[in-house]
């Protein structure tokens, strides 16, 4: 049974040369770990491991050094500058191997921090809005600490987590960190309609967070019977679901339910998943599985990437070899998952340039030594303002050339003399 005890008190089972695994995202327990970061002096070669942190990452500042390293299976806005000057590590993963490292011994597991909903009369508290690797994590860690608060919805699926599968619990109702859809840019709303022509009445949706994702949404008024396979739901689906557009009436498995394995939204987002049936958590290794995403006819996965190169190869997470953005993340698990389903299609959106128009975001070859996140042999839609280029099925010419149609008309006369160079006929 879990023991009560104050934050302070939590951290001292923290012991060093300990890997501590962090709950992701809009799970991050604040009090728990402002409380680490504050006796970061107690410890000696911890590790702090996760996949997107939104808090600000103070065991990154220099003082942590030979106290606290962050080790990240995806890089953020508050841990990207650490990575990039050696002050923290990154491990690659696909999100959906994240539970294996941790089951398996990969990455053996000492501690794990999570947020919780507040337990029931029975007992039984819940992982919330962020399952993902959580569940693996308390598995195997030697200690498991816990958040309990008061904002985490009380949401269904696989989230079940009691009283006596915990050793310490801090009761602590800080706000859920989030994100806040902002206004769609003129070129996102032309990519989102763009996309938008991809998808059929009932299909089986993934889709990220940010502008792109959102202006697709804003494109599927008019499409029916639409159902909810995805890695995270943010706001932009809510109108969807309310009008009926969204159903899961059509899914080939959990039928009517939209099933996810985390959230990262607003607060009328955590309000809606709140003691809601009709949405169900899964861990990731189930939710990301590409043989399960398989499974949902007609499935369409809509991700963003930073640049292509004119093979179809993409590029999703690294400026270049030693400047991180974000990891693989559900990328290629929901690209492979997608085009094995029966009917269905990946699509990779982005803005046709980058750096406010100086750089053109589709380009000749990439830099030797640049990570690769998808490979040539498995992309299938690139999408810009311009137009959609399909690679799947095409050869290599012919993806040049449609690569360069929806790439900036200012950009297109170099590349044209590249592919003049490269396959030796004049575009």
């Amino acid at each position: 049974m879990a023991k009560y005890v104050t934050a302070q008190e939590a951290v001292k089972q923290i012991r060093s040369g300990d890997r501590v695994v962090l709950a992701h995202s809009v799970a991050e327990p604040k009090t728990l770990v402002n409380a680490m970061v504050e006796n970061y002096k107690q410890y000696k070669d911890v590790e702090i491991c996760h996949m997107l942190a939104l808090g600000p990452c103070e065991y990154t500042k220099t003082e942590m050094k030979g106290h606290l390293r962050h080790n990240s299976f995806f890089a953020g806005p508050s841990s990207r500058k650490a990575i990039d000057e050696n002050r923290a590590d990154f491990t690659p993963v696909f999100f959906y191997e994240a539970p294996r490292m941790f089951r398996e011994g990969i990455l053996p597991v000492d501690v794990v921090m999570l947020t919780v909903s507040p337990p029931d009369k029975h007992g039984y508290c819940t992982l919330g809005i962020a399952v993902d690797y959580a569940r693996a994590a308390v598995d195997c860690a030697r200690t498991v600490i816990v958040q309990i608060n008061k904002n985490m919805p009380r949401t269904f699926g696989d989230t079940m987590l009691h009283l006596n599968d915990i050793d310490f619990a801090v009761e602590a109702d800080d706000e859920l960190y989030g994100t806040k859809p902002g206004e769609n840019s003129e070129v996102e709303e032309k990519i989102g309609a763009n996309c938008a022509s991809l998808i059929r009445d009932g299909a089986c949706l993934q889709l990220g967070i940010g502008g792109i994702p959102n202006a697709v949404l804003e494109y599927l008024k008019e499409k029916n019977d639409m159902g909810i396979h995805s890695e995270m739901l943010s706001d932009g689906i809510l109108h969807l679901i309310k009008k009926g557009n969204i159903n899961n009436s059509r899914k080939s498995i959990h039928t009517g339910k939209s099933a996810v394995t985390f959230l990262n939204g607003t607060k009328a987002l955590y309000e809606y998943v709140d003691d809601n049936p009709s949405v169900e958590f899964y861990p990731v290794d189930y939710i990301n599985n590409p043989f399960v995403i398989a499974k949902n006819d007609n499935m369409v996965s809509v991700n963003s990437a930073l640049s292509v190169d004119l093979m179809g190869q993409v590029v999703a997470d690294n400026i270049s070899q030693d400047k991180h953005m974000s990891g693989a993340g559900g990328f290629v698990d929901f690209v492979r998952g997608a085009t094995a389903s029966q009917g269905g299609i990946s699509i990779v959106a982005m803005p046709a340039t980058a750096a406010g128009g100086k750089a053109s975001r589709i380009v000749p070859e990439f830099d030797a030594g640049r990570p690769i996140t998808l490979t040539r042999f498995e992309s299938y839609y690139i999408v810009t303002e311009y137009g959609i280029a399909k690679m799947r099925g095409n050869c290599l010419r012919t993806r040049a050339r449609q690569l360069i149609e929806i790439s900036h008309p200012d950009f297109r006369d170099e590349m044209k003399a590249y592919y003049k160079k490269r396959f030796g006929e004049t575009y």
